[in-house]
Parts: C-alpha cells; structure tokens; sequence
C-alpha cells in the first residue's frame, strides 16, 4: 500500500506560515515589550520568517515549483489552441 504524498504547495504553505507564527508567538510571549509594539513583532517576525525558508525550505519550494511546472505543461495553454485554430483556418484556406 502507497502513502500518498501531501500537495507540494500545502506543505510548502504551511511550514511558511509556521516560519512567521512561531517567532511571533515567541516574541509576543517572552517579550513584553512587543506587546506594545504589536507591529515591530510583525515586522521581525516576518524578516525571521523569510531568513527561515530561505536558508531551510529550498526543497519544499523547489518541489512546489517542480509541480507548479508539470501541472502547466499537462495543459494547453490558452494561446497554444487559438494558434491551431488559426493554423487549421489557414490549412482550410489553402486547400480550397
């Protein structure tokens, strides 16, 4: 039996958020100036937040994109089947 894997951009999602949240709560905790100054705890808590995922979540993002890419290339785009459509006019037209 094979254990599904979870949706690539869900993980990737969630540990993001959890890079934000858990800074956060431990500022606003452990630090009662931040209470206060409920805004700057944001503020550092998004910067630990991108410094996080940047030094730690390089392969849940690259697995996102991974999947972010196989899932473009299974459909045609929208321009790909306007430019068949206007090559089977012209196939039309210069069979007549």
């Amino acid at each position: 039996m094979r254990v599904k894997k979870p949706a690539p951009f869900l993980v990737y999602t969630v540990l993001r958020l959890l890079a934000f949240a858990v800074p956060l709560a431990i500022m606003w905790f452990f630090f009662p100036i931040f209470r206060e100054l409920w805004w700057l705890a944001a503020i550092f808590a998004a910067l630990i937040g991108v410094s996080i995922s940047m030094l730690f979540l390089r392969e849940p993002l690259t697995d996102a994109s991974a999947r972010l890419v196989e899932r473009r290339e299974g459909r045609p785009s929208a321009a790909q089947a306007d430019a068949d459509v206007e090559d089977d006019a012209i196939d039309g037209v210069e069979r007549s």
